[in-house]
């Protein structure tokens, strides 16, 4: 088998986890992304992700016959033509089950997002298609890890800030949170196994939790004291305007809120037996949480 993989998106959480997997198992890696890493590894080449179309099309110097994309799905279309300049001929493309949850979101910038997800999604299979070139599409849940998603990661940042997390109603809600080095075993798994081709799976984690189950679990693992605070929704609108004036919760919406009693909920059971990956529960650790000051 040619082990030369081509991966876009190389610095991002699940792209580090993918670095570290691969490198492991002997492949050898051209990684594409806008910042680069300067630490030299004798199987992983750099190369810059923001060069002109033009450019694309004049780098190619061998053949790379699979890749693997756990940037943004809807920017991929604008490197088709780099990924024909290396010879693809399949690839693995993380896309997300937000364009199943946002797609009717009270949010209009929630909505947008998943109609980006969901024309990526068409015009990757469109484009593989009429190319000839195998494609598998992965739909994670909600991704942690080392401290860097958007999603446990901020709310453990909230909980170092204030030393309590707000939620909306019993915040019920079910979740399925995901390891990012789940996520990027299911990309190697994907990539290595010819029966999944031409296909889309759900990537889940290996628990249900109710969100505020996952909020406590947060709460333990920092060693704070559990401090829910349940407030009406009127409230957490005016939290949220005061929130808004610090860049980091700009993105904090009403629409977050009402999900939390909201079953977020997906079947990986295809996922699990055809690319046979066993993903963690949600046994959340020190290292999967942001470093704390002091």
């Amino acid at each position: 088998m040619n082990k030369q993989v081509g991966i876009l998106g190389a610095t991002s959480l699940v792209g580090e986890q993918l670095l570290r997997q691969m490198t492991q198992q002997g492949w050898h890696i051209t990684a594409f992304s806008r910042d680069p890493m300067t630490d030299l590894h004798p199987q992983i080449e750099w190369r810059r992700l923001n060069c002109s179309d033009s450019e694309n099309k004049t780098i190619a110097e061998k053949d790379i016959p699979f890749w693997v994309c756990v940037a943004p799905i809807w920017v991929l279309p604008a490197y088709f033509d780099l990924l024909l300049s290396y010879g693809a001929r399949r690839i693995v493309v993380l896309s997300s089950t937000s364009r199943f949850t946002k797609r009717t979101s009270c949010d209009m910038n929630e909505q947008k997002i998943a109609g980006q997800i969901i024309s990526g999604e068409e015009q990757v299979q469109f484009w593989a298609s009429t190319h000839h070139i195998e494609w598998i599409i992965l739909r994670p849940t909600l991704i942690y890890g080392d401290g860097r998603d958007k999603n446990i990661a901020e709310i453990a940042r909230f909980i170092q800030r204030f030393k309590f997390f707000p939620v909306f109603g019993s915040a019920q809600g079910l979740r399925q949170p995901i390891h990012a080095a789940d996520v990027a075993t299911a990309c190697v798994s994907a990539l290595n196994t010819p029966s999944v081709a031409n296909h889309c799976y759900n990537l889940t984690g290996g628990e249900t939790v109710s969100y505020r189950e996952m909020v406590t679990r947060i709460f333990k693992a920092l060693g704070h004291m559990v401090r829910i605070v349940t407030i009406p929704l009127w409230f957490f609108r005016i939290v949220l305007w005061g929130l808004r004036c610090l860049p980091r919760y700009q993105h904090w919406t009403v629409a977050m809120a009402k999900r939390m009693d909201q079953d977020l909920i997906f079947d990986g059971c295809d996922a699990k037996r055809d690319l046979n990956i066993v993903p963690r529960p949600f046994n959340v650790s020190v290292d999967d949480l942001p470093r704390q000051n002091g």
